[in-house]
């Protein structure tokens, strides 16, 4: 996966939009103004991308124990959030996998009235 794809497929999603809101390298994907995706640039650049995805506690447990390029969040809640480094032991499916399930996850924890907000856009 390069950069361009994972931009593409992040954006198209309903009501996403993408940010810089720490600095020009950290790429920032939101749905309905809450994070569910981000990817410093340099990490592209350097040829080991690396992604912070929201994950449920257990699934991030677990997916750190079956994978060697999944790990706690790199400056996020480790609880919450896995950092994948891409083009390693995990497939650009499974990454998409992993990226509509953090999506799924942020809109879950949205408000109703955001939650039908975004069901109209």
């Amino acid at each position: 996966m390069n950069i361009e794809e994972f931009r593409n497929y992040c954006i198209t999603k309903k009501g996403v939009t993408e940010h810089f809101p720490f600095d020009d390298n950290v790429l920032v994907f939101k749905v309905m103004d809450k994070m569910f995706a981000l990817s410093g640039l340099d990490s592209w650049e350097q040829h080991e991308p690396k992604v912070n995805l929201k994950c449920e506690p257990e699934r991030a447990l677990e997916l750190r124990a079956e994978y060697e390029s999944i790990n706690p969040g790199f400056h996020m809640s480790k609880k919450h959030w896995n950092t994948v480094t891409l083009n390693n032991d995990v497939s650009d499916t499974f990454v998409f996998e992993l990226i509509d399930r953090s999506c799924e996850l942020i809109v879950k924890g949205l408000t109703k009235k955001l939650q039908e907000e975004l069901k109209s856009l």
